[in-house]
């Protein structure tokens, strides 16, 4: 039997997924919410096995939720839904640890396999959403391509801006002087295409992620 959780802030949408969940052999209904604000005490008293997490919410939202769960019960699988494919939502919600994403336009048989491929050990996504993610990753990857045409010297400012460091900072732990710091700042930003070092920060931070969430 597959323990199952509901958060959504709709109630016509939890009893929709009641009605589902309870009509479904080898389901079980362990709990329904409309908002993410009591998960941890929720997760302790129900033990479910997944978790059907709307996104907006108010409060606590969904994806602040797949974080909590994946803190404190790893274990536990979590399904995204939302009516809104929108793409930075789903990199959100996969950065958070979500080992499926589906539509709430999604058929009830589309809903009972994504459940079942889940917890199986699966990732499941509706076709859309696989599309959104991959062209997700080509545009990101496109945008931190300028990062491998950054020499080592470069890279190595770069790196130690992004921890915090000052110029000055940065040139008594290379060795070389604050002018020499200055103008491989220059060069960076000249192949990065950007005009701060914030935006030269965010570049290599996107690239951490997308290599995290691969590897």
């Amino acid at each position: 039997m597959i323990r199952i959780l509901v958060y959504d802030d709709n109630k016509s949408r939890r009893e929709s997924l009641k009605a589902f969940i309870s009509f479904t052999p080898g389901f079980e209904l362990v709990g329904s919410f409309e908002n993410c604000n009591r998960i941890e005490a929720d997760i302790r008293e129900t033990s479910p096995d997944i978790i059907l997490m709307d996104i907006e919410m108010p409060g606590v939202n969904g994806i602040n939720g797949v974080g909590i769960v994946k803190k404190i019960a790893p274990q536990v699988k979590v399904i995204m839904q939302t009516a809104f494919d929108d793409d930075d939502k789903v990199f959100a919600a996969l950065q958070a640890g979500a080992e499926g994403y589906i539509l709430k336009s999604a058929s009830i048989d589309q809903m009972q396999q994504t459940i079942t491929e889940v917890m199986n050990g699966g990732a499941s996504m509706s076709p859309s959403i696989a599309l959104k993610v991959m062209r997700y990753f080509s545009n990101r990857q496109q945008q931190v391509s300028g990062l491998d045409n950054l020499t080592a010297k470069e890279n190595e400012v770069l790196q130690h801006l992004s921890s915090g460091l000052s110029y000055k900072m940065v040139a008594d732990k290379m060795g070389i002087s604050y002018f020499t710091v200055n103008n491989h700042v220059k060069k960076i930003y000249e192949k990065l295409q950007v005009h701060s070092l914030g935006e030269a920060v965010a570049l290599l931070n996107r690239q951490k992620k997308i290599f995290s969430f691969f590897f």
